[in-house]
């Protein structure tokens, strides 16, 4: 007798259900928790930037957990180091796939994202709020890549502008030689010498040589300078300019984290403009950095700076996404959600990703005063 015909109505019916549990199980989600899973520089190079773009996320989700969770589902983030090699983010990430999340959220750097692409291609596996800004995740070629900040060529573009302002059209580029300094120099190229920017000279600042890069850059007599790194080597970078007699303006990317590089220059950073892609971490006018600071204090993190606002604002939009989800929580669900999101206001901040996948193009340049504050 054929098996199925002994099985009841009712037994049927449990087998279904039990059947959709294990689908939806798979996805990361269960009765209790949303699973995501996040490869980032907790540790090496990047985690200066990185770790707290985790802190931040990590806090704003413990905040929702201790309130119940998101439809009584508690958000459970895994976390793993991979120490901005792109190798390692690439092994973590298989690891978090076999784990069935829903997600991938906040990982960190465009050369780690583009590694990690093909094991999500033709998935519905999306990776969430990546703190990178390579143009090319914002194409055609990575469609299940959302992003928060907007990329390099906005970021270029906002830089471009202003030293057209201030009349300064030659430029010249000191930059670091780490993945995410060299995708954020080629968009810098290419995008300041189409908006009429001319790029006179350009040298790495590998260890050991700042000073004979400077000197091979200031020959070309530049008005003004970029300088593509991480907040430690943009100081050093400043400081061996102004040493040599340097008084034009010198600008930095988001990656160089204008508090942090205020912090290391002091006094010395006076005149120098950084992009921010973020409201101001103590712009206490604005709703979202009053709730982080509240947050953070709470958790007893020390004092916020902008790297914990971008990590904090992308859970909190990750949430508000979660929360919008259509019925049942499934990763097709979750995606429709966040495509609805049209001129959200999260906390202040617009977001917007309806036509695209990218939900702000809030790009702000901060400036470092005579007494080593940021003022914008």
């Amino acid at each position: 007798m054929n098996f199925i015909k002994l099985l009841t109505p009712r037994v049927i019916a449990a087998v279904l259900a039990f059947s959709s549990l294990a689908s939806l199980a798979q996805e990361g989600v269960s009765n209790t928790s949303i699973v995501l899973g996040q490869s980032i520089a907790l540790t090496g190079p990047g985690s200066a930037l990185a770790q707290p773009f985790h802190e931040g996320a990590k806090m704003y989700f413990d905040h929702i957990n201790a309130a119940g969770g998101v439809n009584g589902r508690k958000i459970q983030l895994i976390t793993m180091d991979d120490r901005g090699n792109p190798a390692t983010t690439v092994a973590n990430t298989k690891k978090l796939l076999d784990k069935g999340v829903l997600s991938l959220f906040g990982f960190y750097g465009s050369p780690q994202v583009i590694a990690t692409y093909p094991l999500i291609k033709d998935t519905e596996v999306l990776m969430f709020a990546p703190m990178a800004a390579a143009e090319e995740l914002h194409g055609e070629f990575y469609p299940n890549v959302y992003s928060v900040r907007p990329d390099y060529s906005e970021e270029s573009a906002a830089i471009t502008r202003h030293a057209a302002v201030i009349g300064m059209h030659k430029l010249a580029i000191l930059h670091a030689t780490d993945g995410e300094s060299l995708v954020a120099l080629k968009s810098a190229e290419r995008t300041m010498s189409k908006l009429g920017s001319i790029v006179v000279a350009k040298a790495s600042m590998a260890s050991g040589s700042l000073a004979n890069s400077v000197d091979k850059v200031l020959e070309a007599a530049p008005q003004s300078f970029l300088v593509i790194s991480d907040f430690s080597a943009a100081a050093s970078a400043v400081r061996e300019l102004h040493a040599k007699g340097f008084r034009g303006p010198i600008y930095g990317f988001s990656n160089t984290g204008e508090s942090l590089l205020a912090e290391q220059l002091g006094t010395d950073g006076a005149g120098v403009v950084v992009v921010r892609v973020v409201p101001k971490s103590d712009n206490n006018s604005v709703a979202v950095v009053r709730d982080m600071q509240a947050n953070a204090a709470a958790a007893k993190l020390g004092k916020p700076n902008v790297y914990m606002l971008e990590g904090y604002l992308a859970a909190r939009v990750y949430v508000e996404a979660l929360r919008r989800a259509p019925g049942e929580l499934t990763r097709a669900r979750l995606k429709k959600s966040i495509d609805g999101m049209n001129d959200v206001s999260i906390g202040g901040f617009r977001v917007h990703f309806a036509g695209g996948r990218v939900a702000s193009k809030l790009v702000n340049l901060s400036l470092i005063d005579s007494y080593g504050r940021i003022r914008e």
